[in-house]
């Protein structure tokens, strides 16, 4: 009898068992299509006339990067997108959008300096000597001061430099950019999208550079 009960509280436990597994298998087919670029290619912003871009406008190619200014990977891959950026100018256009992380305290403030020598036609070049000169600034409390010296250097007005830096146009552009990369599941940086498609980063410039090549064989 005991034998019994025993036989039959074990094929309970196999039927409850598998019930379970089942139930956990069919919930991650259900949200398996939410991770997917699919999805990623329809939430991710188009590009606009605000945006910071270099290369031609109408390449069939976009890369969009989400990037922090203090982020030490961001640094890391700031060389390899200059050259990308440089060497396919023609053939793909390149936008930089601020997602600047809660965890470094000088990160907003070097998307506001960026954008503020943007208002003055040099965006590209402040991009350039904050990325170029990141472990200058990064860990200091007088980053601003820092800054206003890049400015300098750029020689733009300092006033109007000084006030755009703190303008609510300003921080609505970088918290705009913020928030259009939480929609597309940007968590990290830098992340990168490519015509709409979020990328496993690549590595090195010639995973960039085949990446974009790939793209515009399939746009031909």
């Amino acid at each position: 009898m005991k034998k019994n009960n025993f036989v039959l509280w074990a094929i309970i436990a196999i039927v409850i068992i598998g019930s379970v597994f089942g139930i956990i298998k069919l919930a991650s087919k259900s949200q398996a299509p939410n991770s997917g670029s699919d999805t990623l290619a329809l939430t991710i912003s188009a590009i606009n006339d605000n945006e910071n871009i270099k290369g031609d406008k109408e390449a069939k190619a976009t890369l969009i990067e989400y990037s922090d200014f203090q982020c030490p990977a961001c640094g890391s891959y700031y060389p390899i997108l200059k050259k990308v950026a440089e060497d396919m100018e023609n053939q793909v256009r390149f936008a930089y959008r601020h997602f600047p992380l809660p965890q470094h305290k000088n990160a907003k403030l070097a998307a506001a300096v960026a954008e503020a020598a943007g208002k003055q036609g040099q965006f590209w070049e402040m991009h350039d000597l904050i990325f170029q000169n990141q472990s200058d600034w990064s860990e200091e409390k007088n980053a601003a001061v820092i800054f206003a010296q890049y400015a300098q250097d750029l020689q733009l007005d300092l006033a109007k430099f000084k006030t755009d830096i703190a303008s609510e146009e300003i921080k609505a552009k970088i918290e705009n950019d913020y928030k259009s990369g939480v929609k597309a599941g940007v968590n990290s940086t830098p992340s990168f999208f490519l015509n709409g498609e979020k990328m496993t980063n690549p590595h090195n410039y010639d995973e960039f550079k085949n990446a974009i090549e790939q793209v515009l064989g399939q746009s031909n």
